[in-house]
């Protein structure tokens, strides 16, 4: 029987969620994450930075049941 390598625990990260990850000091609201990644497009970073780290887990909000919250952060 040949050898199959072990299956793949970590989910892929794309760069831009690499970029995300790297830039995360604490909890921090979207504007200050967006700023700290030099991006100014709100639709662009929601799609390509913030959903998919959430999907996989990576971050978290601190507020889930209040999806339109003003307090609510990344962490």
């Amino acid at each position: 029987m040949p050898c199959l390598p072990p299956p793949q625990v970590t989910p892929q990260v794309t760069p831009q969620v690499s970029a995300l990850l790297a830039a995360i000091r604490g909890e921090m609201g979207r504007e200050t994450l967006q700023a700290a990644l030099g991006l100014s497009d709100r639709k662009s970073f929601r799609e390509r930075y913030l959903k998919p780290a959430l999907d996989d887990g990576l971050i978290e909000m601190t507020i889930p049941d209040k999806p339109n919250s003003r307090q609510r952060n990344t962490a």
